[in-house]
């Protein structure tokens, strides 16, 4: 039927405008094509580049170099050693126990450690390489290596671990690192993201955990490329980042061994301090362990032994512990009495061996007692009554005060850990601390170096240079870093009378060099290089008046951890003086006879910077010392010591 020709123009009209709208909207859905394909290309190309960029590259921390340590003469103490290890990237691995259990079909690794290595690999976000092992030989890297391409997320490669080529001789002073732990990261405020690393190893104590930072570095970074497995193809670019500062310590290396060597078989400390500058030349601590246990991961045995060990080998007792001075606080007691007016250089105490104050005796270490005793011989015999009378005229707060200014009850800015304070008690410590009254008898105690006075061997050493010097010295433990001189001063001159001090140091000249002195038989026998010194024996345990009657026991006969302690202080020569030395033996009984030997024999081995000859000791002396010698030789690394007094 055909349509009436009316309706033709109209309907011809109706096409084309629907053909205009849908010509128009196919344009703009094409322009719109066209638009968002040039903003895809164009536009964001960039950041689609990166997003394709890092599906095929991974980018992972570089753990840099830590900083070596020296001794002051460029002896290396701590280094680090090539690490052939074994890295897992969780999102690269699949299964997880299957990658572990194929790896332990190439390498030996222990249950615990692929216990340990799962445990971290579940902890750490998938991106975070996780050490699984290391300290392999060549060979088992080597393995790992060819089976590469089996073992997606698994990676070999070569770092650095820390290493101390000295051992157990700087234990106590360089310290050790270790795996960072979680109460690590509590109680460090430190966003560096080296430390998310699991087993990423910081200095634990001593100097490599007082320096972490400066030792540490600046991580650096790589660039993996991966392929769509994950397995790494081929390193891209490498940033190595920043290796730790280098630390030169004052410590003398040669002279530290010998010390450390001297004091075997003790539970003992010394410290050695160069009087001029106040620079730490040794500090010796026994027993001591070796630090490389625990960079390596002290096994079960190893850390029973030590930790359950009476003698306390972990403890730097050089800096940690602080012992009732004994008789060698009494030069704080003379010089208190005399600065106050209140004892003559020349009077005489009557020493009876003992004195009664409100009904309590007070005993002098010899029974019978001295006699009439002056300062002088008070101090050469070490008389116990001259101290209990003088005392009492000068009063504690003066005692305390005096004790302060030559370095007793300071803690000083040493890098190592745990530096103790001491006391040097005064009425308004016990008020505030016990809440109680000062008595008579706490002064009379403290005058001897007894009841509430406590000093670490480093702070006698640092009173023995005050003695020596006149001045303020303080303790240097760190000459340089990264080659830049570190702050040193010998002190400023300390407000007492000269010729009180002078009068001091021939009294204890007179200690080791006279026949009286308590320390006679450890003289040195060399003229210029004769020392001054004081022994000092503190008591552990309290001396009943039934025991007194019936005869003291004698130390020898009691156990180890009741027997009195041994210390000795010295320095020298008397005239001009170098070095100042600071013994304690642990439970050594007399300070004569225990202590003061192996402070003679430190001191020599200073003043000569290696073995002295035989005609520096006593003649009767001299088999003995020889066979000593011969013993320790083995003990000293090779090379001289520095006469440097820089």
């Amino acid at each position: 039927m055909r349509r009436p020709a009316r309706d033709n123009p109209a309907s011809a009209r109706g096409i084309t405008r629907r053909a205009l709208v849908l010509g128009g909207a196919q344009a703009g859905m094409a322009g719109l094509l066209v638009y968002r394909m040039h903003s895809l290309q164009v536009d964001q190309a960039d950041d689609f580049r990166l997003l394709a960029e890092e599906n095929r590259i991974n980018i992972r921390l570089l753990p840099p170099a830590r900083g070596m340590i020296f001794d002051r003469n460029g002896v290396t103490l701590a280094d680090n050693e090539q690490n052939y290890r074994v890295v897992m990237v969780r999102e690269d691995l699949g299964d997880l126990d299957e990658a572990l259990r194929r790896l332990a079909m190439i390498v030996p690794i222990s249950p615990e450690d692929l216990a340990r290595a799962k445990q971290d690999l579940e902890r750490h976000s998938p991106f975070v390489p996780v050490t699984v092992a290391e300290r392999l030989t060549w060979e088992e890297i080597s393995r790992v290596a060819i089976n590469a391409p089996a073992l997606p997320g698994i990676n070999p490669e070569v770092g650095l671990s820390r290493r101390y080529p000295l051992g157990a001789d700087f234990a106590h002073i360089v310290g050790y690192v270790g795996p960072v732990s979680d109460y690590d990261l509590n109680r460090i405020d430190d966003q560096d993201p080296l430390l998310q690393i699991p087993r990423f190893q910081i200095g634990k104590t001593g100097v490599e955990d007082k320096f972490e930072r400066t030792l540490r570095g600046h991580a650096g970074s790589k660039q993996v490329e991966v392929n769509a497995a994950g397995r790494a193809m081929r390193e891209l670019s490498r940033d190595v980042g920043e290796p730790g500062a280098d630390i030169q310590l004052t410590i003398d290396a040669r002279l530290q061994s010998y010390t450390e060597a001297r004091l075997e078989g003790e539970s003992a400390a010394a410290v050695v301090i160069d009087v001029e500058t106040g620079d730490l030349r040794a500090i010796g601590n026994a027993p001591s362990f070796d630090p490389n246990l625990f960079v390596r991961g002290i096994s079960v045995a190893d850390w029973a032994a030590l930790n359950e060990d009476i003698r306390r080998p972990l403890a730097a007792k050089a800096v940690q512990g602080t012992y009732p001075p004994g008789s060698t606080f009494k030069m704080m007691t003379a010089i208190a009495a005399l600065e106050a007016g209140v004892l003559d250089p020349e009077e005489t105490v009557r020493c009876q061996g003992y004195v009664e104050v409100s009904g309590t005796r007070f005993h002098c270490w010899k029974a019978g007692g001295h006699g009439n005793v002056t300062l002088h011989e008070s101090l050469k015999q070490s008389c116990d009554v001259f101290y209990y009378e003088v005392s009492q005229r000068v009063g504690i707060d003066n005692i305390a005060r005096v004790a302060r200014d030559f370095g007793l009850g300071t803690r000083f800015d040493v890098p190592m850990s745990a530096i103790a304070a001491g006391l040097a008690p005064d009425r308004a410590w016990k008020q505030e601390v016990r809440g109680e009254d000062w008595r008579i008898g706490d002064t009379i105690n403290a005058s001897i170096g007894q009841g509430y006075v406590l000093a670490s061997p480093l702070q006698l050493a640092v009173m023995t240079a005050r003695l020596a010097t006149g001045r303020a010295v303080t303790p240097r433990l760190v000459r340089a870093i990264d080659g830049a001189e570190q702050p040193r001063t010998g002190g400023e001159p300390l407000p007492y009378n000269e010729n009180f001090l002078r009068r001091i140091r021939q009294a204890m000249f007179d200690v080791s060099n006279h026949q009286r002195g308590t320390a006679y038989g450890s003289r040195i026998a060399t003229e210029e290089f004769r020392m001054a010194g004081k022994t000092g024996t503190s008591q552990v345990r309290r001396i009943t008046a039934e025991e007194r009657e019936q005869g003291i026991t004698r130390n020898e006969d009691l156990p180890w951890e009741r027997r009195d302690h041994a210390l000795f202080v010295c320095f020298a020569p008397l005239e001009a003086p170098r070095y100042a030395v600071a013994v304690v033996v642990e439970h050594g009984g007399g300070g004569s006879t225990n202590a003061a030997p192996i402070a003679r024999d430190i001191m020599l081995q200073a003043l000569y910077d290696g073995p002295p000859p035989l005609t520096a000791y006593p003649s009767n002396l001299r088999p003995q010392i020889e066979i000593q010698q011969q013993r320790i030789r083995d003990r000293v690394p090779p090379g001289s010591t520095s006469s440097s007094r820089a």
